[in-house]
């Protein structure tokens, strides 16, 4: 009897020094591979940058009318869609978090379209709804308003494309807000809109905060719709994405590394503001909604 209580500890202390062996293979294999992912994910934008920088190009980039130009217009018409973007997708975005009727899974649907639609099936979307011929041309020529290859067509492309990413944040945010709060809210004498403005949106304001971050740095290295409803006219509708495309056509290599560059560097500071800000922890938690 004692050597079997003897021999039953001895057992357990191998089986805990083979579980901590297993335990110490597998967290080193783990690392190894998430090690390896990280360097696939960061080197080509490392390398990417590192060049641009190395080189001068970057610096020459900088002082380019036709990146500058490139550089403004991307900055404007993405400040002007997220406009569009909020104001129209906040009120959409609360209707799919605190409503139920009929038809409501295929709203959403359509609203989460674009973002799995190739940009280049958007863009011809787009034409074929406001182009010269498209399904809404007539009203917009009595008005005398033309769409296509123009600056609207460049707003118009980056808010379709990025506007879902806002509206499923927000939606997530705004389902997530406890309703006691603002049952309280209301019987402390609270309007809807009092109750929105000081209870809901602030409660949800990091999601909020996260789907704007995420809509403006879709909006601007959108590429595919508006090269294909916008054209690429030099400053009208030439966005920073289409100068890396139009340089690379054109066989200049450094000019178009420079303006990827300078996208890059805008996408990373986006990413520094969520953390610093501390929205970080809504992106890494609830993604895209």
């Amino acid at each position: 009897m004692i050597e079997d209580t003897a021999v039953r500890p001895a057992a357990a202390d191998r089986a805990r020094s083979s579980r901590r062996r297993a335990s110490g293979w597998g967290d080193r294999s783990l690392a190894g591979l998430a090690a390896v992912f990280a360097v696939f994910l960061g080197l080509p934008i490392v390398t990417l940058v590192g060049r641009a920088v190395l080189d001068g190009s970057l610096a020459a980039a900088l002082a380019s009318p036709i990146v500058l130009d490139a550089l403004s217009l991307s900055l404007v018409t993405t400040a002007i869609s997220l406009v569009i973007t909020v104001s129209l997708g906040l009120p959409l975005a609360v209707v799919l978090a605190r409503r139920q009727f009929r038809g409501k899974g295929w709203l959403e649907a359509v609203v989460d379209l674009p973002i799995v639609l190739p940009p280049s099936v958007a863009g011809l979307a787009l034409l074929l709804v406001f182009g010269r011929r498209g399904l809404l041309s007539a009203p917009f020529e009595v008005i005398g308003i033309s769409i296509p290859f123009t600056t609207i067509a460049v707003v118009l492309a980056q808010t379709f494309v990025s506007a879902p990413f806002f509206i499923r944040s927000a939606r997530t945010g705004i389902a997530g807000v406890d309703r006691d709060l603002e049952d309280a809210a209301r019987a402390d004498g609270a309007s809807e809109r009092q109750l929105f403005r000081s209870v809901t949106v602030p409660m949800a304001s990091a999601a909020i905060a996260a789907g704007l971050v995420m809509t403006w740095a879709r909006s601007l290295g959108e590429f595919g719709a508006t090269i294909m409803f916008a054209g690429n006219v030099e400053g009208r509708t030439q966005t920073l994405p289409l100068v890396v495309y139009g340089e690379f056509q054109a066989g200049s290599l450094d000019a178009s590394i420079a303006a990827a560059a300078i996208l890059v560097l805008a996408a990373f500071g986006v990413l520094v503001a969520v953390r610093v800000f501390h929205w970080g922890r809504v992106l890494d938690t609830r993604g895209l909604g």
